[in-house]
């Protein structure tokens, strides 16, 4: 039931984390596999060992999407899925954000799964297919000083229900995956910050820093991310559509207001 043989994913940023992660765990379950980015050299390193396809393009560029789709139709006949995670920060608070950072916040984490879809959904509709969108924690609740993030990625949330709500009836499944902290080279950079401002030991004493009142008490592996897409785009998840799956450790069962009580 979570054999993907005969299968073929479009992954977006799949170069790096999480879109390695997904690339690799659907390739073992017997998916060919489509990685589109920015920078051809780490898509290849991925795709290459695999036996997949490794396409430079912006994932926001309705041009570079109908391109990288054609290459990949030439290559495998068809797609059945689209893993849209390609994301990008969107940092500063309202006053902070200029009218171009938050454009970029835009065109990064919402307008790169948008395209995708849009340009991938004939395909999907035929191979009645589906999309798993890579959303976030942030998706759902706002972190400090990152408005363009957080506004985006609770844009996708919707974005999923509305494609989820248009194409289910000709047979498409459109679900979100939501992280909390999860362990990639991105977010390794944003730990820096921790380790600066606390003057903590290393990346590892920052990590456990922000995931000390998550009950798993630890961040994610882009493997755990990966799982749950592979999940959500399984015929395991056949019934589930719509949705948005929090893999964060336990973050959002949390009640703020009642931490001090555990301290």
């Amino acid at each position: 039931m979570n054999s993907f043989h005969g299968k073929v994913a479009f992954i977006t940023g799949g170069g790096t984390g999480i879109g390695a992660a997904v690339a690799q765990q659907l390739a073992a379950a017997g998916a060919k596999v489509v990685l589109m980015g920015r920078r051809l050299e780490p898509l290849q390193a991925v795709a290459q060992p695999l036996g997949g396809l490794a396409l430079a393009g912006d994932a926001a560029d309705a041009a570079d999407v109908r391109k990288a789709l054609a290459q990949a139709h030439e290559a495998f006949g068809k797609v059945d899925l689209l893993v849209a995670n390609a994301g990008g920060h969107g940092i500063g608070t309202a006053i902070d954000t200029t009218d171009d950072s938050w454009a970029q916040a835009t065109r990064l984490n919402l307008d790169t799964a948008f395209v995708c879809a849009r340009e991938a959904l004939p395909d999907l509709i035929a191979q009645r297919g589906n999309i798993v969108i890579l959303s976030s924690l942030a998706g759902h609740f706002a972190g400090p000083g990152v408005v363009g993030y957080v506004t985006m990625k609770h844009a996708l949330i919707g974005l999923t229900r509305s494609l989820a709500r248009d194409y289910g009836p000709q047979g498409v499944r459109v679900n979100a995956v939501c992280p909390g902290w999860v362990r990639t080279a991105m977010a390794d950079e944003q730990m820096q910050v921790l380790i600066d401002k606390y003057q903590l030991a290393d990346v590892d004493a920052a990590y456990d820093r922000v995931t000390r009142n998550v009950p798993m008490r630890r961040a994610a592996s882009a493997d755990d991310v990966a799982n749950a897409v592979l999940f959500l785009a399984s015929p395991l998840a056949a019934m589930i559509t719509g949705t948005s799956l929090m893999v964060d450790g336990g973050a959002s069962a949390v009640d703020l207001p009642t931490i001090a009580f555990a301290d």
